[in-house]
């Protein structure tokens, strides 16, 4: 939000909410593109915007209705998810143990790098094997869910454990971590990979989990979604072969059709 806020200020700052009009929601629109930005990025920024004006009016009663917004639509996600062989050069690469082990969570949980790195062993029960990615302050939900430890997380937790200094999951120089942005971005240059920004993780999951045959409602559960057509709007284009089950059924028996045999 603070970041949001250094460009929707510049253009909104100056004007009470009840003088916005469907006309500085537009401007900002073409200034916001002008300046290079992305409809996502610009999609985004007013969402937060909005956010605020509907808790000014739900929680705060400091005003009485919602200025209009028009909102450019969201474009379709272009990140793909990464292949086996790029996952395995990754974690190969990770020279830190505290960035290898982050690395493996995203990969096991489809969580959030926030999610993540602000784990303490309490959240971790080894004796029920799951991981509680939730935060405890009853408000920061997105992305977050209790998820059962595969044998991958498993071993690579009980080795951390076993060596832990602090109470963080994923620790360094006997504190917590902020970001593994610098050990992630060395671990692509050592594997020869770049482009790759470590939010396809999570992508990866949700397409490896589908590709499996996983119910796209599990799935959605498992990334903490809030309600599944988000992870349909994301997620199902990557894969229309999941659905090549129902197509066959549209054979309707038939072997060939004219001469052309049905493979």
């Amino acid at each position: 939000m603070g970041w949001t806020g250094k460009a929707v200020l510049s253009h909104f700052g100056a004007l009470r909410p009840d003088q916005i009009t469907l006309a500085d929601s537009r401007g900002y629109i073409a200034d916001r593109t002008a300046a290079g930005r992305k409809l996502g990025s610009i999609h985004t920024e007013l969402g937060h915007l909005r956010s605020c004006l509907n808790w000014a009016v739900k929680k705060a009663g400091a005003i009485d209705r919602v200025p209009p917004l028009e909102m450019p639509s969201k474009p379709d996600s272009d990140v793909r998810p990464l292949t086996q062989n790029q996952i395995h050069r990754i974690v190969d690469n990770c020279a830190a143990p505290h960035v290898r082990l982050a690395v493996i969570l995203l990969l096991t949980t489809g969580g959030r790098v926030s999610a993540v790195l602000d784990r303490t062993w309490d959240k971790i029960d080894f004796d029920r094997g799951v991981i509680d990615l939730r935060l405890t302050d009853g408000v920061t939900r997105k992305g977050r869910a209790v998820l059962p430890m595969n044998s991958l997380a498993r071993t690579a937790l009980k080795q951390a454990y076993d060596a832990r200094q602090t109470e963080w999951v994923v620790e360094y120089n006997g504190g917590p971590i902020k970001s593994i942005r610098t050990g992630y971005a060395a671990a692509l240059r050592r594997a020869g990979l770049s482009g790759i920004r470590i939010h396809q993780i999570r992508h990866t999951v949700a397409v490896q989990m589908l590709a499996a045959g996983q119910p796209i409602e599990r799935v959605s559960q498992y990334l903490g979604h809030s309600n599944i057509q988000i992870t349909q709007k994301i997620y199902a284009r990557f894969l229309p072969e999941h659905l090549s089950d129902a197509a066959d059924v549209l054979n309707f028996g038939m072997g060939g059709l004219r001469g052309v045999k049905v493979q």
